[in-house]
């Protein structure tokens, strides 16, 4: 789950109802940036579904008695969250080898702690995953396929930041942003001559980027619950949540 915290609730968004957006910026990027046309697919397919794991966590928000507050796909326990990436990435192989290759890639580069057990062990089956799929893939010992291989993680990763942008940033604020996006998107591509990528928000509705592979504007709809604390204070966590309606928030990039 991604969640802002106000002074009166918390705004929650599904990570699956993220990555469909990243999925749908992907899928609204210019042809030309997928650089190998014949895995744009799997590379629109792996955009939109990286966060297949987190679909049965999120329908029930779990309280964190040690934060006071509930928990987010940032300090979620490792343990627990771990199982459920396995259970993604295994769905995401079987609908495409090169989809589940990239989500592998982008998952293990980010689960960072060595010394938890189950961190070690997620690497060493992530390792065989790729290397098993490398060498199916005809991608071993060709440097072409390989740079393209990346270039595409990088892709998989800006449409994630970007979809992360308008969930972890209060619309129209430009001040107090996220320290993902401080410095720009971490992904550098030549046809930026890599540079990074700037987002600013123009207003409450639109986004601007100072340089956009999109084939043009774009408009998209993010689903949120905005839970109120008085309600998880009566109710708790779940049933709070439950309760909350779905709203709509629709924003243009440009």
């Amino acid at each position: 789950m991604i969640i802002v915290e106000s002074e009166q609730s918390y705004f929650m968004v599904t990570q699956n109802d993220h990555a469909k957006i990243a999925g749908v910026i992907a899928r609204n990027c210019k042809d030309d940036y997928f650089f190998d046309l014949t895995r744009t697919q799997e590379v629109q397919l792996a955009i939109q579904e990286h966060d297949r794991g987190w679909i049965d966590l999120d329908t029930s928000p779990v309280w964190n008695d040690k934060t006071e507050k509930p928990y987010s796909f940032i300090d979620y326990p490792i343990v627990l969250k771990i199982s459920f990436y396995k259970k993604g990435l295994n769905e995401v192989e079987k609908m495409s080898k090169y989809a589940g290759l990239l989500c592998s890639l982008h998952y293990s580069s980010f689960i960072q702690d060595p010394s938890e057990p189950e961190v070690r062990e997620f690497w060493n089956e992530e390792k065989q995953r790729q290397e098993q799929h490398l060498k199916e893939l005809q991608i071993v010992g060709n440097e072409n396929k390989n740079e393209t291989l990346m270039y595409h993680l990088d892709l998989l990763k800006f449409c994630d930041y970007l979809s992360l942008y308008i969930c972890l940033n209060e619309p129209g604020e430009n001040k107090r942003i996220h320290p993902f996006f401080r410095n720009g998107f971490p992904q550098l591509f030549p046809f930026v001559t890599d540079k990074p990528i700037v987002a600013h928000w123009k207003n409450q509705e639109t986004v601007s980027l100072s340089f956009s592979p999109l084939k043009g504007e774009l408009e998209v709809e993010l689903p949120f619950r905005d839970v109120r604390k008085d309600q998880i204070e009566r109710h708790g966590i779940l049933q709070a949540y439950k309760d909350t309606p779905v709203t709509i928030r629709k924003i243009a990039f440009k």
